[in-house]
């Protein structure tokens, strides 16, 4: 094995026990969902009002308070697939409408911290943070394009979970602006890895 794969497999493996870990944190409060009737659907609804909250707050000028309420959508967003899977509730209208208002959850953060910087006279930051948007909808768009044409790709240096880690710790420390070059970098990475995996995936079965 090459170093890279042995590197790529690190960081796979290094994921999944780490999402492993938290769904298991997850699932008594998932029980007590699910005793109450409470849909993943919900929780998906929820996270994204909690996301909306937080991109308020940020243009507001509280970036911690925002950061802690983004982090905590966060949370709601891996609460709402353990839900599903707990509760044998899966289905694709709910895999497609997580999917979907994920991005719709990044985007309104990530959009109100470029309103933050314009606001302030700073075309670069302003760009950055659009740049560090556009990064991370083609991550998870190279993943969907991939598996809808049958390849598996869910490799790479930096998912949703990273970005949001990123996001979070950089309005918690006032280091915003290294936070997006972060997730900007990490994020074209993933989609060369991506891009690179997906049509090596693909030659393979012509």
């Amino acid at each position: 094995m090459s170093q890279r794969a042995h590197e790529a497999g690190w960081i796979e493996r290094t994921r999944a026990a780490g999402k492993a870990w938290l769904e298991a944190a997850a699932r008594p409060l998932a029980r007590i969902l699910l005793r109450l009737n409470v849909s993943p659907n919900v929780v998906t609804l929820l996270a994204l009002a909690l996301s909306i909250v937080a991109a308020w707050l940020i243009v507001a000028g509280q970036p911690v308070a925002g950061a802690l309420v983004f982090l905590a959508a966060g949370a709601l967003d891996l609460l709402d697939g353990t839900l599903a899977r707990l509760g044998r509730l899966d289905s694709r209208v709910g895999a497609f409408l997580d999917s979907t208002l994920d991005r719709v959850s990044e985007g309104v953060v990530f959009t109100a911290l470029a309103a933050v910087f314009a606001s302030n006279s700073q075309p670069v930051e302003t760009a950055l943070t659009m740049l560090a948007l556009l990064a991370s909808v083609l991550v998870s768009y190279a993943r969907a394009r991939a598996e809808a044409l049958g390849a598996a790709c869910a490799v790479g240096l930096a998912t949703r979970g990273e970005r949001v880690v990123l996001l979070v710790l950089g309005l918690v420390t006032g280091l915003v602006v290294e936070a997006l070059a972060l997730i900007l970098v990490l994020s074209a990475i993933t989609v060369v890895q991506r891009i690179r995996h997906t049509a090596r995936e693909l030659a393979a079965r012509e």
